[in-house]
């Protein structure tokens, strides 16, 4: 094999080794430190929110924020069919129930179908929702902004101050991504709910290895959030707590490698943008499938590039073709299996799920790093197309 594309890997380019060894010489390398607030203070300005909280993950962000909004055994949690199962296993965390909802053709959560279970499956008592089912109360709706593609706030913020339901967005491929028309405009994914968390995975368009963020519209509870993320330290000179914490706060030296990639973050759209907009041409009038477009009225960080599939038209499976391409330096991956459809919620309700089946059915990710060359995109969309081309 001549030469490898991988599908998204992270990009050191700027200050990283700088700051981190920096943090290594001051001897601050875990979950203490100056470059932690100093990430969390960049993070802010950059969303133009009052106060974030870093911490190990985009999942224990989520986690936080459950807490936050009341979410106790027993409750239900709205959340999407089609997304990383992440986004869900934090709902389990508390042992409270989610109710999978599907998607619109934007990937994210379909808003119609959402209005449609508040009003046809529940009732509402005492300013609280209460499903018919079981009668059980739902208490919040996590959104995930898909591949950094933004879902429609406007809509889903209507639906939970009219039922009473707090909203926790999964903002963790979406950071950059902003509202340009309507309500919102000028706001960024994360900012607009209750609550937002935030991903710096490795293939996320910023990295610090591991870790995430968190946010909220009340400063006060991201202050809680944060405490509660350090195991609730009430006085850590002799080790009294009031409250069961956890081990989420995000390590200096995560922090050093974050706050040089903050300074590039611009740069990193921008380059997603042109290589977009390059497969985009690229993949115009291709007979098997299209490139799916980002919602219009927003400006996405445009994270990950999907390419929907005429599956009738394809004379192989999607998985065969995935490891076809790997073979031929091209790695791409299919888009998440449907959660509800996964061992641990089986017995979960899944609420009307159409068309995030079908996506899950026909979606082929694209590479999409930020170091990609002109000539690299022109290579992989040739030999998907040769590749999907050859098996008539």
């Amino acid at each position: 094999m001549s030469r490898f594309i991988p599908l998204s890997i992270p990009n050191f380019e700027g200050n990283e080794k700088k700051y981190v060894l920096d943090a290594v010489e001051q001897g601050w390398v875990s979950t203490g430190g100056a470059y932690i607030t100093r990430l969390e203070k960049q993070i802010a300005e950059y969303l133009h929110t009052e106060n974030v909280a870093a911490c190990q993950s985009g999942t224990g962000g989520i986690h936080l924020a459950l807490i936050e909004c009341g979410v106790m055994p027993d409750d239900i949690v709205l959340v999407p069919a089609l997304t990383f199962i992440a986004a869900v296993n934090p709902v389990r965390y508390q042992f409270a129930e989610p109710v999978f909802m599907d998607c619109d053709n934007s990937l994210c959560m379909d808003p119609v179908k959402l209005r449609r279970f508040c009003e046809e499956e529940c009732i509402v008592q005492n300013d609280s929702l209460i499903e018919k089912r079981g009668g059980q109360k739902v208490k919040a709706i996590i959104v995930v902004h898909v591949f950094g593609n933004l879902a429609d706030m406007e809509a889903i913020m209507d639906i939970a101050e009219e039922y009473h339901l707090k909203v926790i967005e999964d903002a963790t491929e979406a950071l950059g991504s902003k509202y340009t028309e309507g309500r919102y405009a000028g706001q960024y994914a994360g900012t607009i709910g209750d609550f937002g968390s935030f991903s710096f995975n490795g293939n996320k368009i910023i990295t610090t290895g591991g870790g995430g963020a968190v946010t909220g519209r009340d400063a006060a509870a991201v202050d809680h959030m944060r405490y509660l993320s350090t195991q609730a330290k009430d006085d850590p000179h002799f080790y009294i707590h009031h409250e069961v914490g956890f081990n989420y706060r995000m390590t200096n030296l995560q922090a050093a490698l974050g706050v040089a990639q903050m300074e590039e973050l611009e740069e990193f759209i921008s380059r997603k943008h042109k290589n977009y907009d390059l497969y985009k041409e690229l993949f115009h009038g291709f007979s098997y499938g299209k490139l799916l477009e980002f919602r219009e009225g927003t400006y996405s960080n445009q994270w990950f590039y999907a390419l929907e599939l005429k599956m009738d038209l394809l004379k192989c499976s999607l998985r065969d073709l995935i490891s076809k391409l790997e073979q031929h330096g091209v790695q791409t991956r299919a888009i998440w299996g449907l959660i509800h459809r996964q061992k641990p919620y089986h017995e979960f309700l899944a609420y009307e799920v159409e068309r995030a089946a079908y996506y899950s059915e026909c979606i082929l990710n694209l590479p999409c790093s930020t170091q990609m060359t002109e000539e690299d995109v022109r290579y992989a969309a040739e030999t998907i197309q040769n590749m999907i081309e050859s098996y008539r």
